[in-house]
């Protein structure tokens, strides 16, 4: 995305900057099509830790396309599955609120 913003990425180590690289591009693709003229793309990253050696994971995505603003969040203790937590929600968000899933109502009379 040529208008992707990543806030925290340094907290991530390597291992998780490759799964982030790679699943942002999935997800880019998918989002791309729904929306068409995306203006900016937020992921925010957090890490929590309690100092044993797994953190909890905390994301939040900003969509921001004109006139709508798209937002989600998720937490979760494994990287790639909040990452893809989060992502799914927003794609959600954003087929709710467009109505993108083209659903045929029958009209009984």
């Amino acid at each position: 995305m040529e208008n992707l913003r990543l806030i925290g990425a340094d907290i991530l180590e390597e291992a998780e900057k490759e799964t982030a690289n790679k699943l942002l591009g999935e997800y880019e693709v998918k989002i791309q099509r729904t929306l068409k003229n995306v203006s900016s793309v937020v992921v925010h990253f957090k890490k929590h830790s309690k100092g044993g050696k797994s953190a909890k994971y905390d994301i939040r995505v900003r969509v921001v396309s004109p006139g709508n603003l798209f937002e989600a969040q998720e937490s979760d203790w494994d990287f790639a599955k909040a990452l893809h937590k989060v992502f799914e929600n927003i794609e959600h968000e954003i087929k709710n609120t467009l109505h993108t899933d083209n659903q045929h109502y029958k009209s009984y009379g």
